[in-house]
């Protein structure tokens, strides 16, 4: 197997109209779905993908908190699209005991 060239993907991430939810946009020129791997955290994501002798791959935080187990997630002609839900203010917010 050839070497594989590793390099960054584009990437556009920024808020909807409504500032409810965090859009994410990989740019993933000639990759098939199949290839992509794309995971998240509340805090950050994580991108890879293959296509013949390329290798796309990188990491990046997110500065406010969203909700990953409700992100979707469509590719189309080379881009990923993800929608993924801010975190509500004090969402996980700890009540403290104030003695």
């Amino acid at each position: 197997m050839a070497d594989m060239t590793k390099v960054s993907p584009s990437i556009c991430a920024y808020p909807d109209e409504k500032y409810e939810n965090l859009e994410i946009e990989v740019i993933l020129p000639g990759v098939e779905k199949k290839d992509i791997t794309f995971k998240i955290t509340e805090d950050g994501f994580y991108v890879r993908a293959t296509k013949e002798g390329v290798e796309y791959v990188d990491s990046y935080a997110i500065c406010c908190p969203v909700v990953p187990e409700k992100a979707t997630a469509k590719y189309s002609n080379g881009i990923l699209k993800v929608t993924v839900p801010y975190q509500q203010p004090f969402e996980n917010a700890i009540d403290v005991k104030i003695e």
